[in-house]
């Protein structure tokens, strides 16, 4: 089995969570092959045939991210921890393209047969803070996908994180429930 994990980062939280994934699917078919992409990187040709493609990013007012949401949310973290004299540390890429437009201008359609996928995000756990796996997981159908699993959200304490305990093991053990037929 052939899995790749598409993540967008902002500040390590969804990219830890990627990782996770990862593990709980190494755990479940340790004969796979397994890669976490950053979704700069995450060229067709990179991605290539899989048997298993599962997504993730942040959640951003309510949904996915846009361009214009992660550049506010950098400049916000930035300035923050320039008065609280503290170091700011965004994800390499953080600036770049988002997994939105990754599916708009990069992901190709699914070849005919069955293509497993699954959706996952990091959101805040505040009243009305939205989630981006259900368009993730949309997305993901429009482009001939079939999901196996319904899309996972996972928690954050603050805007740059931490995970909230026990959400990487959480992560782990969806990715291990992760079945390709």
């Amino acid at each position: 089995m052939r899995a790749v994990i598409v993540y967008e980062s902002l500040f390590g939280n969804t990219r830890e969570i990627a990782d996770a994934i990862g593990e709980g699917l190494k755990e479940t078919h340790p004969d796979a092959e397994v890669e976490c992409v950053a979704v700069v990187d995450a060229l067709p040709e990179r991605i290539g045939p899989t048997d298993l493609l599962v997504v993730g990013g942040p959640t951003h007012m309510r949904g996915m991210t846009t361009g214009m949401s992660r550049k506010m949310g950098l400049k916000a973290e930035q300035q923050a921890a320039e008065k609280e004299e503290r170091p700011f540390a965004s994800e390499e890429g953080a600036e770049g393209p988002g997994v939105r437009d990754w599916f708009h201008d990069t992901l190709p359609k699914a070849r005919t047969g069955t293509h497993a996928a699954a959706a996952f995000d990091t959101r805040a756990d505040m009243r009305l803070a939205g989630a981006a796996a259900g368009g993730i997981a949309r997305r993901l159908r429009s482009h001939g996908y079939e999901l196996v699993a319904e899309p996972e959200g996972f928690v954050i304490e603050d805007t740059e994180g931490p995970l909230r305990e026990g959400e990487r093991d959480r992560a782990r053990a969806w990715g291990a429930s992760l079945q390709v037929a």
